[in-house]
């Protein structure tokens, strides 16, 4: 039983920087039809404080105990938002987790450069990912047209939010789990590790790109079933 004694059947999903929550169909069909209550946040990825806010408003929705997961970027915005009293656990995909008072740009200190993961910034301050490298460093597993159509439809991110320290670790107090993709392109495969290993995570290793939340639909939802489930008898 969860921390307020109800079954957890809520779960709340966070996409991450150039993309959509749309790439999270797959996993919404998976849970849905497992009986789960999914909803999608839309980060407008503008700054880091209208991410937070954005996955604040859908959590506040929520009727009881709920899973949170975010892909990528949206690691960085779950550490932050995860100490949600409704939040009963927390699940990164191939995703950022910084401490508390860190920068997402600090995560990246001390392991090797990403070649293919190439950002191009506008004079606004906002990036896409380079055209030429997209399918090398997003989505190297997904076919010639998914990949064309994931760059075309990029949402384009305020390079200033890599540089917002967050207050909050969440990982700290509520359990977590991971789901890596080994051939991740977007960060170092150690940087992940250690990034997930340090939040105490129950590390799931997967042969994906950083795609994998659209991708690896199934090894995901079975992921969040099993946070579910583990989550709801925890004494977090």
């Amino acid at each position: 039983m969860s921390i307020t004694g109800q079954e957890i059947k809520n779960v709340v999903l966070v996409h991450g920087a150039f993309a959509d929550g749309s790439g999270w169909r797959g996993v919404y069909d998976n849970l849905t039809a497992r009986g789960y209550r999914v909803m999608i946040v839309q980060n407008p990825l503008t700054s880091f404080e209208d991410d937070v806010a954005a996955t604040t408003r859908v959590l506040d929705l929520q009727d009881g105990p709920t899973i949170l997961v975010a892909h990528s970027w949206g690691g960085t915005v779950i550490t932050e938002v995860g100490v949600h009293p409704k939040v009963a656990g927390l699940v990164y995909v191939s995703a950022l987790a910084p401490d508390e008072g860190e920068t997402t740009a600090q995560q990246y200190e001390g392991f090797a450069p990403t070649p293919d993961f190439v950002i191009d910034v506008g004079e606004d301050g906002f990036g896409f990912l380079n055209h030429d490298k997209f399918k090398a460093g997003f989505a190297a597993d997904a076919s010639d047209a998914d990949a064309a159509f994931l760059r075309d439809s990029q949402v384009p991110i305020n390079m200033s939010v890599f540089g917002t320290p967050v207050k909050n670790a969440a990982w700290r107090d509520k359990p977590s789990w991971a789901v890596i993709a080994t051939e991740d392109k977007a960060f170092d495969q150690a940087m992940l590790q250690h990034m997930a290993e340090r939040a105490g995570a129950t590390i799931t290793n997967v042969s994906a790109s950083h795609d994998l939340f659209i991708t690896q639909a199934d090894v995901i939802s079975d992921v969040i079933v099993t946070a579910a489930r583990n989550a709801a008898g925890s004494s977090h």
